[in-house]
């Protein structure tokens, strides 16, 4: 889909939400609209057309906006929110919306004094469309989780995961591999922890030294194009204790019923509940202590949140992960994750690289 597509399934919306004009601030839904990758622009998008609505930026994307953005009139200006504000009177605007869920209160004050007329709430509005992905971002999200897949197979075929060495080392081997294969930088700080550390979801990597019967969880994802894949796999180091497979039995388990449960219509918390009783009926539910998973897209999380204060139900074309995860305190966790997109004819798996136990 275009951005001058998207640019139009927002003003459908724009009605419902009783404005004549939305101001677009958040940089992430503006490079959605319009494709601009700059560090400070901001949208307004006219319900009248793109003939009304005006692009800003300041002076030093002047080349760059002409290349990124040639459908849309610009204004250079580098107080760029300001600025638009303050033209949407002038180009017929009575009401104009605003991110309420990404203004501060001074930016507020500011955009009020400017524009003159009325400000209104409309958050979530460009989210709402972006939680549904079109195929050219399917097709970068595909790309992404295929360097992924591609650097953890490398790392493992060479070595890389082994007693020995660090946590941070290891991490940083697997995010060096991931621009080797075409990331622009890892989707998001890489999660390795090994042994009693793979019981903390979100552990940052130390200088913890592997050893030898360590559960080592690796969450990691590459940025492609702008677009973020995500996956977690969990392998022993060595051979695997029964205690160990068990968990690791228990957690695939679990994921798979979450992905079987991905369909369009399904309520984002049933399909958190199809995974969690899993974990549940197991006598372990309280150490599955977040969600089932969350979209992914332009941003590492976005909508929809998939978990038990989830709202709403999926959609075609949402990319979601699927991750269960069951954490042993002081002894070790395993979390599964996968990317995956909601499909009529069941879900499509982005992310490859097998979900048995891997023994290294």
């Amino acid at each position: 889909m275009s951005c001058s597509a998207r640019r139009a399934a927002l003003r459908a919306l724009l009605h419902g939400a009783g404005v004549d004009a939305l101001l677009v601030t958040d940089l992430v839904n503006v490079r959605y609209l319009t494709g601009f990758t700059g560090s400070n622009a901001a949208l307004l998008v006219h319900a009248g057309g793109d003939g009304a609505s005006r692009f800003c930026t300041d002076g030093r994307y002047r080349t760059q906006a002409a290349a990124e953005v040639p459908d849309l009139e610009t204004v250079i200006e580098r107080a760029c929110a300001v600025e638009l504000a303050k033209q949407a009177a002038a180009l017929g605007v009575e009401r104009l919306g605003f991110e309420s869920d990404t203004v501060s209160v001074d930016a507020h004050d500011a955009l009020t004094e400017a524009a003159g007329i009325p400000l209104v709430r409309a958050p979530g509005l460009v989210q709402r469309l972006r939680a549904v992905k079109d195929a050219g971002e399917v097709e970068a999200l595909r790309r992404a989780c295929a360097v992924g897949d591609a650097a953890l197979a490398e790392l493992l075929e060479a070595g890389g995961l082994r007693p020995g060495r660090t946590e941070r080392e290891v991490a940083l081997d697997l995010e060096n591999r991931m621009r080797a294969h075409g990331a622009s930088a890892p989707a998001f700080e890489t999660i390795l922890a090994a042994g009693p550390h793979s019981a903390v979801p979100h552990h940052r990597p130390t200088d913890t030294v592997l050893q030898r019967g360590d559960l080592v969880k690796l969450d990691f994802g590459a940025l492609v194009d702008g677009y973020h894949s995500d996956m977690t796999r969990t392998v022993v180091l060595g051979s695997a204790a029964d205690w160990q497979r068990e968990l690791h039995a228990l957690v695939a388990e679990a994921q798979a019923a979450g992905r079987a449960a991905l369909a369009p219509g399904a309520e984002v918390v049933a399909v958190d509940a199809a995974a969690r009783g899993v974990v549940e009926r197991a006598g372990r539910g309280e150490e599955f202590v977040h969600g089932l998973g969350h979209g992914v897209g332009l941003q590492i999380h976005e909508a929809p949140y998939v978990g038990q204060t989830g709202t709403g139900a999926l959609s075609a074309g949402m990319v979601v992960t699927v991750e269960p995860g069951v954490y042993v305190a002081g002894a070790g966790g395993v979390r599964i994750e996968d990317t995956v997109v909601v499909r009529d004819s069941g879900p499509e798996l982005l992310t490859h690289t097998t979900r048995e136990l891997l023994e290294v």
